[in-house]
């Protein structure tokens, strides 16, 4: 019987029928689950319990994502399938999602009213504009408008009311006052873009054990060309390329205790890494829960997230956000007196209902691709050295996913996404100096490696961290410092032959 054929029988035998929305995590006991019988909790730890044994693949090892995972011949449409274990009736609402998810918006007026309302200010006129081919963004190149990166802006709190919103979650930054919470490099006809991101490049050659020399970047940021006034002297600039979409449902879908129990705040055990939950209100219960998506995991919620983007990317309002005018601060006068894409016979907003879900659905089910190579020597020599450099303490291999999912697919699931979803101190390095949420100006979540040895293939480029200053893998390495700095030395003490291994691991998953 065929790998994927075995694990659907598995899943169908474990999965509840029912599906209810995932519990919050305040008050709950971080070190249990609360959907599973004491007998599947003893499996669920068994199956989940870090491998010792590096001689051989683990069970399922190569279906990253449950039995959803996509068995489909690589090509650049790798991150884009349907999860596998979806009815005939969910895949005709993921195409729909699709063609929402591609569709190009347009200014107001129009005469393609169910398509107007972009901006006026904006970043993308489509989700799949930054999120191209469903992968990885990078920075521009010289000369090039940044499309799939932008800059998110904020100030320090001021005073104590602002100190509060940002403690009570409220709000998860303090936007700049004139230019909002996010640089944007477009505008439609008649309004002037805000302005431009400007990068500029400083060589850091690192010499490794061997003598190796590893030429890094390190970049610094600016804005040019402001159309609407100087910006806040204390503003905070922090750049974000579009991060693959891959596996968001089976994200969604973890208990928040099993990330909780990962969370060791003062590192108690004493080993070095002391990851964080971050918590954020959701928008549609008005609960504190615990938050997993974006670079600083600032977002509860993919239909939330979806929302934010609709907004903030490209000043499409929804049931979720309903500003019209997207990013438009109020110092932005010229850009809220342009007309709107609000048309009363469809709704309140610009992309009424089904769209945000349909959006969502979308979202929620592109397939993780399976691995490759799992039983290769080399590649198993990587794995044991990925585990022995201590990066699988923050990269933390595999889950269960709930019983309770939004999705019976992504119920009780054995996925591989190789993060424990919690923010650590990455160091001086990669620091943005911003606070978003409960992470500090050091602190990024731990993003899934799942899916990253596709990159190429995908996205035509191998630029990785959450600003793409990291050309390929080894760059990527050598830049955690903080927490992932023992992990960091590990990498740069090995023997070339060591670092290919670990390269070869890293690249099937």
């Amino acid at each position: 019987m065929r790998l994927a054929a075995r694990v659907s029988l598995i899943v169908a035998a474990l999965v509840l029928p029912a599906a209810l929305p995932i519990a919050a995590a305040l008050g709950q006991d971080p070190a249990e689950r609360t959907d599973l019988t004491p007998k599947d909790k003893a499996r669920v730890a068994a199956v989940t319990k870090p491998t010792t044994d590096f001689s051989r693949p683990e069970g399922f090892e190569a279906m990253q994502g449950g039995a959803g995972t996509s068995m489909k011949i690589v090509t650049r449409d790798a991150f884009s399938h349907v999860s596998a274990n979806q009815s005939f009736e969910a895949e005709d609402r993921f195409k729909l999602g699709n063609a929402l998810f591609r569709k190009l918006w347009v200014s107001s007026p129009s005469s393609t009213e169910a398509s107007d309302g972009l901006g006026p200010l904006f970043n993308a006129r489509s989700c799949q504009t930054c999120h191209l081919k469903d992968g990885r963004g990078r920075p521009p190149e010289a000369g090039e408008a940044a499309v799939s990166m932008f800059l998110r802006l904020a100030v320090p709190p001021r005073d104590a009311g602002e100190r509060a919103r940002l403690d009570t979650h409220e709000t998860s930054r303090i936007p700049e006052p004139t230019y909002g919470g996010q640089l944007q490099n477009f505008a439609v006809q008649g309004l002037k873009p805000e302005g431009r991101m400007v990068i500029d490049y400083r060589e850091e050659p690192v010499r490794l054990a061997d003598g190796t020399l590893v030429p890094l970047r390190r970049p610094t940021y600016s804005v040019a060309d402001l159309a609407y006034g100087p910006m806040a002297p204390d503003v905070e600039l922090s750049p974000r390329v579009a991060p693959p979409m891959i596996g968001l449902g089976l994200v969604e879908a973890i208990e928040p205790a099993d990330i909780l129990a990962h969370a060791d705040p003062d590192d108690a055990d004493g080993d070095g890494i002391s990851g964080r939950a971050s918590m954020a209100i959701d928008p549609e219960t008005g609960k504190l829960v615990l938050a997993r998506f974006g670079w600083k995991a600032t977002t509860p919620t993919i239909r939330t997230q979806t929302a934010d983007a609709f907004s903030g990317d490209i000043g499409i309002s929804t049931p979720l956000v309903t500003d019209a005018f997207g990013e438009c601060s109020i110092a932005q006068t010229v850009c809220r007196e342009a007309p709107s894409g609000v048309q009363e016979r469809l709704g309140a907003v610009e992309a009424p209902d089904p769209v945000l879900d349909l959006v969502s659905f979308y979202s929620r089910n592109l397939a993780v691709p399976a691995r490759r190579a799992v039983g290769d020597a080399t590649v198993l020599q990587g794995k044991r050295l990925f585990y022995e450099s201590g990066c699988a303490a923050c990269h933390t291999p595999k889950f269960v996913t709930s019983r309770h999912a939004l999705d019976k697919a992504q119920s009780f699931q054995l996925i591989w996404p190789y993060s424990d979803f919690l923010l650590h101190d990455m160091g001086e390095g990669l620091a943005d100096g911003m606070r978003v949420g409960d992470a500090g100006g050091t602190e990024w979540r731990t993003p899934p490696l799942w899916g990253i040895g596709l990159t190429r293939e995908v996205n035509g480029h191998t630029q990785f961290l959450h600003d793409g200053r990291a050309r390929d893998l080894a760059e990527a390495i050598l830049w955690h410092g903080g927490e992932g700095q023992a992990s960091r030395d590990a990498y740069a003490a090995m023997p070339k032959a060591d670092r290919d291994a670990l390269h070869a691991f890293l690249e099937s998953l």
